[in-house]
């Protein structure tokens, strides 16, 4: 995997049911992942703001500012207030006039969250989360899907955020499919029965949707168990291993490796030699008891 040509990745995309990694230079690309192939690519020049993405078009960073390595978003701080002026994350969109829908994610034992995504996306947000398990909840105008959303976080006892590091943390330690989905369709149930829903959202029945096939997370047992993380790219290192299952931002490797594709972002990736091993710096784990392993703050 690598740009060439001066393409700067955008880290993971999510288009018809499966991964790939995004590039912006000349317009915007993709290279589609494949489970079992080996990847192996080292950071080039120096980590930059990759502007503003609005409306299926990308904004170039005017002053083409550089960004920390740790960052999990790969934006200056004037593209980041501009990109959260026009937002429906940070309610500054409240005219929006699209379809919004509600749903529920399953993320591991007791990791669930609700949530709203603009119905014309699909599943899309849902796979970029990292949701193994899902089903909606209603349809309807923007502010009617997000009171419902405040409602049932509320009355639930859910939030509407769960870590990556949490998710990461259990994802290969996950209960059986019929399990998690009696969890999903449990929670589904008792949100119907709520007072208070907004009369102008569309309830929509339980069906549940599993991702672990699409992740492909049946391979992360053995060596491949996620064991540590990457925690930076600097100008040089070298990120390789095969790749044997990707979930939300995340990319597993057979040696337990993971790869958070935020961080690749604003990055120019090049092609390292095919014997290369990874020596950018990366971090071990935390299990789900462990304190380091809290919200990030990203969802």
């Amino acid at each position: 995997m690598s740009s060439g040509g001066g393409w700067t990745c955008t880290g993971i995309r999510w288009s018809g049911g499966g991964p790939a990694i995004g590039w912006y230079g000349r317009g915007e690309r993709g290279s589609p992942l494949s489970y079992g192939q080996r990847l192996a690519f080292t950071a080039r020049g120096e980590r930059r703001c990759a502007g503003v993405r609005r409306a299926g078009k990308r904004t170039p960073c005017p002053t083409g500012a550089v960004v920390p390595g740790r960052a999990g978003n790969a934006q200056c701080p004037d593209c980041a207030r501009l990109d959260r002026s026009f937002s429906v994350a940070a309610d500054t969109r409240a005219d929006d006039p699209r379809t919004y829908r509600v749903y529920l994610a399953w993320f591991g034992p007791g990791l669930v969250k609700v949530g709203i995504t603009a119905e014309e996306r699909g599943p899309v947000r849902l796979l970029e989360q990292g949701a193994v398990t899902w089903s909606w909840l209603g349809r309807g105008p923007l502010m009617s899907a997000r009171r419902t959303e405040e409602l049932l976080r509320a009355t639930l006892g859910v939030p509407d955020r769960v870590a990556y590091a949490r998710k990461r943390a259990v994802r290969d330690r996950l209960v059986p499919e019929p399990e998690r989905a009696a969890e999903v369709a449990a929670l589904h149930a008792r949100a119907g029965e709520q007072a208070g829903w907004p009369e102008s959202l569309e309830r929509v029945r339980c069906e549940i949707t599993d991702h672990a096939g699409p992740y492909g997370l049946a391979a992360l047992t053995g060596p491949a168990a996620p064991t540590r993380v990457l925690r930076e790219l600097t100008p040089g290192a070298v990120v390789a291993g095969r790749l044997v299952a990707a979930a939300g931002p995340d990319l597993h490797f057979a040696d337990g490796l993971v790869v958070d594709t935020r961080l690749l972002a604003g990055w120019e990736l090049g092609a390292a030699d095919e014997r290369a091993v990874t020596d950018a710096p990366t971090a071990e784990i935390p299990r789900e008891s462990d304190p380091g392993a809290g919200q990030d703050g990203l969802f």
